[in-house]
C-alpha cells in the first residue's frame, strides 16, 4: 500500500526459468493468461481524479444562505428549488442543500477561489459570519460550512482560458504560483 490508500500494481510475469525447468504447453498457456489478465487490468485503470466538480454545503434555509453569500461575494446563480440552490463558478458550482440538522465543521472545509480576496475579512464581519484564527482566511457561515478563501493568482488552481473568458475574467498568477506550475510541467500560457 503507498500513499493514502492507493496501490501501484504492474505486471506480473512467468520466469522464463519455469519454460526451460518445465517446458510444458499447459504451464506456458497458463503463464500467458496470467500475463494477459495483468495487461487487461492496466489497461482497465481506475479513473484518476482531476477535479471537481462541486461541492455541497448544509445550509438551514436557502433564501438566508443566498442572501448571507450574497453580501461576501459576487455571483451568479445557476439554479434554485425549495431545498437546493446552484451557485456557479463557471465550469464547477456549489450546492446548497437545505437540512434540518445543525452541525459545525472543524478542520473540514472547502477552499473557495476568489479574483481578489482584499476586502473578504470585512464583508464576512458584516454578513455575520464568523472569522477563524489561524494563517488562512477561513471563516464559519451561520450553519458552521467552514469556509477557506484563497486568491486566484497565488495557488496552482487554473481555469482554462475559455473559462475565464466566458466568466469574464482576466487572471494572472503570482511568479510563486507559476514555478509550482512549471516543476509540474503544468505552466500556464503567457497571458
Amino acid at each position: 500500500m503507498v500513499g493514502g490508500g492507493w496501490q501501484e500494481r504492474g505486471p506480473s510475469y512467468c520466469p522464463s526459468v519455469i519454460f526451460v525447468l518445465l517446458p510444458s504447453l499447459a504451464l506456458a498457456t497458463i503463464c500467458q493468461h496470467k500475463v494477459q489478465e495483468e495487461f487487461h487490468h492496466m489497461a482497465h485503470r481506475k479513473p484518476r481524479m482531476i477535479g471537481m466538480n462541486h461541492v455541497a454545503i448544509e445550509v438551514g434555509d436557502i433564501d438566508e444562505a443566498l442572501a448571507f453569500y450574497g453580501r461576501i461575494f459576487e455571483f451568479t446563480l445557476r439554479g434554485k428549488g425549495k431545498t437546493n440552490a446552484f451557485i456557479d463558478m463557471g465550469d464547477q458550482f456549489i450546492n446548497l442543500t437545505q437540512v434540518a440538522a445543525d452541525h459545525r465543521d472543524s478542520p473540514r472545509h472547502f477552499g473557495l477561489v476568489v479574483d481578489d480576496r482584499s476586502a473578504v475579512r470585512e464583508l464576512v464581519k458584516e454578513a455575520g459570519g464568523e472569522l477563524l484564527d489561524g494563517p488562512f482566511l477561513d471563516f464559519l457561515d451561520p450553519w458552521g460550512n467552514r469556509v477557506e478563501v484563497v486568491q486566484y493568482s497565488d495557488i496552482q488552481f487554473t481555469k482554462a482560458p475559455h473559462v475565464l473568458r466566458g466568466m469574464g475574467l482576466s487572471l494572472d498568477k503570482t511568479d510563486k504560483a507559476r514555478r509550482e506550475l512549471e516543476q509540474k510541467g503544468m505552466a500556464p500560457e503567457p497571458a
